[in-house]
C-alpha cells in the first residue's frame, strides 16, 4: 500500500530538443502537451523543452504551426530523453494541431507576436525586397517612422528605444538605403518576436519593446541552395552539414545593383554618382555531445554612396553599416537546467568624406560593443520556469569625428568627445501557475550603469563660457546610474477560449539616439549617460482580453496602455549641428505620458489566413526648454492607424495576399508668421509639432506563382508578383515653404506649402528559386 503511494506521487520528467525533420533546424515556442496529465511546455529559443508528471503512461504530443503534429504513447516509469523531428505540412489543408492552439490564451505574454518567414514571404513587397520590420508595423501598436524610414515607434516610444537584436546581438542601424529597406535578409531569418510590452525581466536596456530575429542555424542533413532575383537587388543563400545529424552552416548574401541599373542614365554632374549596399550573414553550429552545442553567428552590411563631379575637381564618399559576431555555448547541466553564455561583439560606424582641391575632410561617428552574457533555465518538478542570468557590455561612443586637411592646416579628431561607459545587469524571474486559473511570470531586474575615463569634464557658466575642468584617467569611474526594474505579467483564465492579461514593467534605458528629425537615419549620433544626461525610465501598465473563436482558429485581442516617460531627450531648439563642441552641451530634457487601445483579429488557419489591427493612440510629450514649456504632442503622435492583412491560398500554384493600410498624419511644425529684416523675408515658427500632414492610405496586393511537377525535381522556382500602392496614392513625405519672387517683383513675394511624394504605383516581380 506504500508502496503504491510512493509510486503515485513520483515525478518524473520528460526533456529533449525538436527539430524539424527534413533540415534539422532547432524550432522555437514548439509545444509539448501531455493531455492525461493537462500539462504543457513550449521549447526555448534553442529549441530545448523538459515537462514534469507524476509516473505513467501518456500520449505525448509535439506541435508546431505549419508541421504535422506527432503523437507518441510514452510509458513514463523514469525520467527520460525524447528528441523530436517533425514533418513538414506540405498538403494544402488546415494544418492540425491537436496540442495546444490556444497559446495566445493560456500565457501570459502581453503585446507578444511571433510572425513566420512564410507568412511574411507571401506579403506584398516595395522592388520586390521582402522586409521584416515592415511587416512588424502591419501590426497593432506599432507605427512606422514614415514613408522611406526603417525606423519604427512603438507604443509612444521613439526609434531608439526598441531593442533589435539579431541572434542576440544588438543592431544599432536597421535600414538600407537610407532606411527604406531593413537590414534582415529575410533567407537567413528562421524566427521573429516583438513584444510591445511587459518584457519579461532577461530584457532590459530599452523602454519601448523587443524585435527579437534569430538566424536559420543550416540544414544538417544535405546541402541546399536558394535565393531570388528582384528589381534592386537579388540574394544567394547556401547551407548544409558540417557533419551529418552534428553540425551545419549557412551562408547568405544580398547586394543591390541600384548603382549598376542607373549608371547609364547619370549625366554631367551625376555622371560620377553611385550607391549600393550589400550584408552578409554566417552562422555555424556544432553538437560536440548530448549536452553541448556551439554556435557562431555573425552579420556584416554596408551602405555605400558615392559622387565625383564631371571635372574630378569634388569627390564625396559616404559609406555606413554594422558588424556583429556571436559566439555561444549551450550547456545542459541536467534534465532540467538547461545554460546558455554568449560573447557578443557589435560594431556600427557612419562616415562621410569630402575632396575638393587642397581641401580634404571626414566626418565619422559609431559605436562599439564588447558583451558577455549567461542565461540560465530552471524547469522544477513543480512547473515552475525559473530564468536568471547576468549580461556586461563595455560601450565605446564615437561622436561627430572631424580629420582631415585644409590647405597645410591637418585637422585631428577630437578624441576628447570620444565616450566609454560599463552596463551590466542581472535577473531572475519565474513563470508558474498559482492556482488553475491564475498564471504568473514575475520577475526582477537590476542594471547598472557607468561612465569612464579617459574624459574631461568642463563646468560652464550662464553664457556657455567654460569656466573650470575636471580630468579623469582611463578607466576611473566619472558618473554611474542604476536601478531595480520589477516586472510582472498575469493572466485571468475566464475559460478554455478566453483570459484577462495585466502586466506592468518598469525600465531603464542608458544610451540615447540623438535626432534632429525623429527619424533613424545613419547621420543620428549614439551617446551615453553622462553626469549631465541621466537614463531615461519608463513605467509602462496594461491590460488586455484575449478571446478565441471557431476551435482557435480566430484570436481576437484588446489591449490598453499607460506609459509614464521620465528623463527624455531633444536638441534644443535652432539646434545646429558642430562637431567642435560636446553636443551633450546641446540638449534638453523633459517628461512623457503616451497611452492607448489595440484591437486585434487574427484568423491563422486555413485556407485565408490574415488579420485586422487597430490603435487609438495619444503622445504628449513636456520639455521646460521647448514650446515655452507647454505640453506638446510627439513627431510620432499618431491618432488613429489601421491595418488590414489577408492571404488566400488559392490552390497549391496560387497564392494571393494584400495589405491595406491607413494612418492619421504625423506631426509637423511650419511657420506660423512671415516678416522683413533689410527687405529679407524671415520666417517664425508656430508651436512645436503644431501641424499634422494629411491622412496616409495604401493598398498593395500580391500573388506568389509555384509550379507543380508529377515527379519531385531538384529545381523549386516561384514568381512573386506584386504592386505596391495600387491606386496611385499620393501620401505626404514632407512639406515645405516655397518662396518665389521679391519684393520688388510685380506680385511681390509668393509663399506655397509644398508637399512632396515618394512612391506612385510600383509593380515589381521577383523570381525566387531553391535546389
Amino acid at each position: 500500500m506504500l508502496a503504491t503511494s510512493a509510486y503515485a506521487q513520483k515525478k518524473v520528467t520528460l526533456s529533449g530538443y525538436v527539430h524539424d525533420g527534413a533540415t534539422g533546424e532547432l524550432l522555437i515556442g514548439a509545444t509539448v502537451f501531455i493531455k492525461e496529465a493537462n500539462q504543457a511546455a513550449q521549447t526555448n529559443n534553442y529549441g530545448f523543452y523538459s515537462i514534469s508528471v507524476p509516473a505513467a503512461t501518456y500520449a505525448v504530443s509535439f506541435a508546431y504551426v505549419g508541421f504535422t503534429t506527432h503523437t507518441e504513447k510514452l510509458e513514463m516509469v523514469d525520467s527520460k530523453t525524447l528528441n523530436v523531428d517533425l514533418a513538414n505540412q506540405n498538403v494544402i489543408k488546415e494544418v492540425e494541431i491537436s496540442a495546444r492552439k490556444d497559446e495566445n490564451v493560456k500565457n501570459t505574454e502581453m503585446g507578444t507576436t511571433k510572425l513566420s518567414i512564410e507568412r511574411i514571404k507571401t506579403l506584398p513587397v516595395l522592388f520586390g525586397e521582402v522586409d521584416i520590420l515592415k511587416t512588424l508595423q502591419l501590426l497593432p501598436g506599432v507605427q512606422s517612422a514614415g514613408e522611406g524610414n526603417a525606423g519604427f515607434y512603438v507604443r509612444g516610444g521613439g526609434p531608439d528605444q526598441n531593442l533589435v537584436l539579431l541572434d542576440e546581438a544588438v543592431v544599432y542601424n536597421t535600414g538600407h538605403l537610407f532606411g527604406f529597406f531593413s537590414v534582415f535578409n529575410s533567407d537567413a531569418v528562421k524566427d521573429v518576436t516583438l513584444i510591445k510590452g511587459g518584457a519579461p525581466a532577461n530584457y532590459g536596456g530599452r523602454l519601448s519593446s523587443v524585435v527579437d530575429v534569430t538566424m536559420k542555424d543550416g540544414n544538417n542533413k544535405e546541402f541546399h541552395a536558394e535565393g531570388g532575383i528582384g528589381l534592386i537587388a537579388s540574394r544567394l543563400t547556401l547551407e548544409g552539414p558540417l557533419k551529418k545529424n552534428k553540425g551545419s552552416f549557412l551562408l547568405a548574401g544580398r547586394r543591390t545593383y541600384i548603382d549598376v541599373l542607373t549608371k547609364p542614365f547619370l549625366k554631367g554632374n551625376l555622371a560620377g554618382s553611385g550607391y549600393y549596399f550589400y550584408d552578409l550573414n554566417l552562422k555555424a553550429n556544432y553538437t560536440f555531445s548530448d549536452r553541448d552545442k556551439v554556435f557562431l553567428s555573425g552579420y556584416m552590411g554596408l551602405d555605400k554612396f558615392n559622387y565625383e563631379n564631371s571635372t574630378g575637381t569634388f569627390k564625396a564618399d559616404i559609406p555606413w553599416g554594422n558588424k556583429t559576431a556571436t559566439l555561444r555555448w549551450n550547456h545542459l547541466f541536467s534534465d532540467k537546467i538547461f545554460v546558455n553564455t554568449s560573447v557578443i561583439y557589435n560594431d556600427y560606424n557612419f562616415a562621410s568624406s569630402f575632396n575638393q582641391n587642397l581641401f580634404a575632410i571626414k566626418l565619422s561617428s559609431g559605436i562599439k560593443d564588447y558583451n558577455a552574457k549567461s542565461d540560465l533555465d530552471y524547469y522544477t518538478t513543480f512547473h515552475h520556469h525559473f530564468k536568471a542570468g547576468f549580461n556586461y557590455i563595455y560601450h565605446t561612443f564615437t561622436p561627430n569625428q572631424v580629420s582631415g586637411e585644409v590647405d597645410t592646416t591637418v585637422l585631428r579628431p577630437n578624441n576628447a568627445l570620444i565616450k566609454y561607459a560599463h552596463e551590466a545587469g542581472a535577473y531572475i524571474m519565474d513563470d508558474f501557475d498559482l492556482t488553475p486559473w491564475l498564471r504568473v511570470n514575475a520577475g526582477i531586474r537590476y542594471s547598472w550603469f557607468g561612465q569612464v575615463g579617459p574624459y574631461t569634464r568642463y563646468i560652464y557658466n550662464l553664457n556657455g563660457v567654460k569656466t573650470d575642468s575636471t580630468a579623469y584617467s582611463s578607466g576611473q569611474l566619472v558618473k554611474s546610474y542604476g536601478g531595480w526594474e520589477p516586472r510582472l505579467n498575469l493572466r485571468f483564465e475566464l475559460n478554455e477560449a478566453s483570459s484577462i492579461k495585466a502586466s506592468i514593467a518598469k525600465t531603464y534605458q542608458y544610451i540615447h539616439l540623438l535626432s534632429d528629425n525623429g527619424t533613424t537615419l545613419p547621420t543620428d549620433v549614439w551617446v551615453p549617460s553622462t553626469y549631465i544626461v541621466q537614463p531615461e525610465i519608463a513605467w509602462q501598465y496594461s491590460v488586455g482580453y484575449f478571446r478565441n473563436f471557431l476551435d482557435n482558429k480566430l484570436e481576437t485581442s484588446v489591449e490598453v496602455y499607460y506609459k509614464d516617460l521620465q528623463n527624455q531627450i531633444q536638441y534644443k531648439e535652432g539646434y545646429t549641428p558642430n562637431s567642435l563642441i560636446d553636443p551633450e552641451q546641446e540638449y534638453v530634457f523633459g517628461s512623457g505620458k503616451a497611452y492607448g487601445a489595440e484591437f486585434f483579429i487574427n484568423k491563422t488557419q486555413g485556407k485565408f489566413t490574415g488579420w485586422i489591427g487597430y490603435t487609438l493612440a495619444y503622445t504628449n510629450l513636456t520639455f521646460p526648454a521647448l514650446n515655452n514649456g507647454q505640453t506638446f504632442p510627439a513627431k510620432y503622435d499618431q491618432r488613429h492607424d489601421v491595418s488590414i492583412v489577408g492571404s488566400y491560398q488559392y490552390s497549391k500554384k496560387w497564392t494571393f495576399s494584400s495589405v491595406f493600410v491607413f494612418g492619421s498624419g504625423t506631426t509637423i511644425t511650419l511657420p506660423s508668421s512671415f516678416y522683413f529684416i533689410n527687405n529679407n523675408l524671415v520666417q517664425q515658427n508656430g508651436k512645436l509639432n503644431g501641424f499634422r500632414l494629411f491622412p496616409y492610405d495604401r493598398l498593395d496586393v500580391s500573388a506568389v506563382y509555384t509550379p507543380q511537377h508529377a515527379k519531385p525535381k531538384k529545381w523549386e522556382g516561384s514568381w512573386a508578383f506584386s504592386i505596391y500602392n495600387v491606386y496611385d496614392r499620393h501620401n505626404p513625405y514632407f512639406l515645405y515653404v516655397n518662396q518665389t519672387g521679391t519684393v520688388n517683383s510685380p506680385g511681390g513675394i509668393k509663399l506655397q506649402v509644398i508637399e512632396v511624394s515618394i512612391f506612385p504605383i510600383i509593380p515589381s516581380i521577383t523570381y525566387n528559386f531553391k535546389f
